[in-house]
């Protein structure tokens, strides 16, 4: 069974946050406010976990799942190494809506699914997200929909969808920006933007002093 937590008040947040991590510790999915789009959620490092996300959706291993992080500093323990490149976009962009795809740290002990030895990761601009995030660590985070849906813009658009699969969902009004991060990726070779959603690539291209992407 599913519970729905209002957080816009700061008894609904509190409890909210504490459901959420919970669930999230106990191998449960989770809703999310994120400033994108609302976010199907789980501990990064529960395999058993982000399998029952990808079957939520409605997605194979060949999409794997995103990270979000609470802090500029996490990225360099999920990653194998932080260009200069990427210092600057995460400097200039984080908390926000870039996503940078990087190599992963080959020590880490999960399975998003065929990542192809690298990882998506992000740091969102809302401060519920970023609650939850302190408390539980990386999380594994997709948009709440199901696979070829819109995404939700708020966690009711998101039960729609996804109903009693996700253990908790945090409801914190329409997500500000109501589209997807863009993406960006620095595994190798040139940045490359391999989807342009809530930022420009002429902003991004601007940080690197580059004429174009």
């Amino acid at each position: 069974m599913s519970i729905v937590y209002d957080c816009s008040t700061d008894h609904g947040r509190e409890a909210g946050v504490g459901a959420a991590t919970a669930a999230a510790q106990g191998g449960h999915l989770v809703v999310i406010p994120t400033d994108t789009v609302y976010g199907l959620g789980c501990d990064a490092f529960d395999q058993a976990a982000v399998a029952a996300l990808l079957s939520a959706k409605g997605r194979g291993r060949d999409m794997p799942t995103p990270v979000l992080v609470g802090s500029w500093a996490t990225v360099e323990g999920l990653t194998a190494a932080v260009t200069d490149q990427a210092w600057q976009l995460i400097h200039a962009f984080w908390p926000g809506p870039l996503s940078l795809v990087l190599p992963v740290a080959p020590s880490l002990a999960w399975d998003l699914g065929e990542t192809r030895g690298t990882v998506m990761v992000r740091m969102p601009l809302h401060p519920v997200a970023l609650q939850v995030l302190g408390k539980v660590g990386p999380m594994a985070v997709s948009s709440a929909n199901r696979s070829g849906q819109p995404p939700a813009r708020t966690a009711a658009e998101a039960k729609e969808q996804l109903g009693d699969s996700v253990a908790v969902y945090l409801e914190s009004g329409s997500a500000p920006l109501g589209e997807p991060s863009t993406i960006l990726d620095l595994s190798s070779g040139a940045p490359k933007v391999l989807r342009e959603g809530a930022l420009s690539a002429e902003r991004i291209a601007e940080v690197l002093g580059v004429p174009a992407l």
